[in-house]
């Protein structure tokens, strides 16, 4: 998962690999969670990343429920530059909103886009390039876990997008239809220990009657080279709809090019009160080649190069995690 929230953790922080390109040897997905993160999947990887959900909510005020089902998507692939990339994404949901009103209640079934965006996103600022503090220190254990405050200035990328809403949206404020466009900053900080920090400021159907500001928080922590966990605070803000939502979850790195993520969804009001449960996969196929490589290395040769490469480094780690640890060894034994 991830120079996004999620590959950075694991790999940055963890594995001890430093960012000098957009593409990773893992899977760089922005789930866990609905924030972006200011890296892209890298040139020549296409990517799928979706989720199916339950929603339940309750307007107390307006007497009424929705319970149903939906599934958010996106479509990402690398073009050109390392910087930028282009995707698809929205959210489909088909669900029962029950009137109690009236003495017998009475049900309305619900079903559309509540949002399809086509955009691109582009790293305009990326602090962890040919960042030599981002080095591992060989001689200091503690170093390595020492806060930096290097760390506090951001990756940043920006994001323009089309939105389309169709006519009678049961989802969208009455007269929101057709283009609009979308406007979005993403942030991101890489710490030390395996925690990443996300944020998201986005304007969206700017032009519209009913346009809303959003902001997503989201820090993720990195259990070891598979786990991930994550809390998100999202708000929405508008005429049309405004809440306060909380996200909480983890996700498992299945494979290179394959991960899994589950999140609960939560708000604490009743106008209306919202539980969502979220099951999520991430996929990429990686026809990216380094610069300068052959182009006539087969598949099968990248393949067992990668694996190589893999095993060296985890060889390295060992050797440089014991080269500290005698270090710290001797320095005690010193003060004694």
């Amino acid at each position: 998962m991830f120079l996004n929230k999620t590959y950075l953790t694991i790999v940055l922080c963890i594995a001890g690999l430093t960012a000098h390109a957009q593409y990773t040897e893992v899977i760089n997905s922005n789930r866990p969670g609905v924030s972006r993160s200011a890296f892209s999947v890298g040139t020549n990887v296409v990517q799928f990343e979706a989720g199916p959900y339950t929603v339940k909510e309750e307007h107390t005020p307006l007497k009424y429920d929705v319970s149903g089902f939906g599934v958010d998507f996106a479509a990402r692939y690398g073009l050109l530059l390392p910087q930028l990339e282009i995707n698809i994404e929205g959210i489909y949901q088909n669900d029962t909103q029950t009137d109690y009103r009236s003495t017998i209640p009475s049900d309305l079934k619900r079903s559309n886009f509540k949002n399809l965006t086509l955009g691109a996103k582009y790293l305009v600022y990326d602090p962890y390039k040919n960042a030599e503090e981002e080095k591992p220190n060989i001689f200091s254990y503690h170093a390595n876990k020492r806060f930096k405050w290097s760390s506090l200035i951001p990756a940043v990328a920006v994001y323009v997008g089309a939105n389309f809403d169709s006519s009678d949206n049961p989802y969208t404020a009455p007269g929101v239809e057709g283009f609009s466009p979308k406007v979005m900053i993403a942030t991101q900080n890489n710490f030390a220990s395996g925690w990443v920090f996300v944020m998201n400021l986005s304007k969206d159907r700017i032009g519209t009657d009913f346009s809303d500001f959003q902001y997503i928080l989201t820090l993720t922590k990195a259990i070891n080279e598979q786990w991930v966990l994550f809390g998100e605070t999202q708000g929405i803000h508008s005429d049309f709809y405004a809440d306060n939502l909380f996200r909480f979850g983890g996700a498992y790195l299945w494979s290179k090019d394959f991960q899994l993520d589950t999140a609960v969804t939560f708000n604490t009001k009743d106008t209306p009160s919202v539980f969502s449960l979220n099951l999520g996969v991430s996929y990429r196929l990686d026809f990216h080649k380094d610069p300068g490589m052959d182009n006539g290395t087969s598949a099968e040769e990248e393949a067992e190069r990668k694996a190589n490469k893999k095993r060296k480094k985890k060889i390295r780690r060992k050797v440089t995690t014991l080269l500290l640890m005698e270090i710290t060894n001797v320095k005690k034994k010193l003060r004694i």
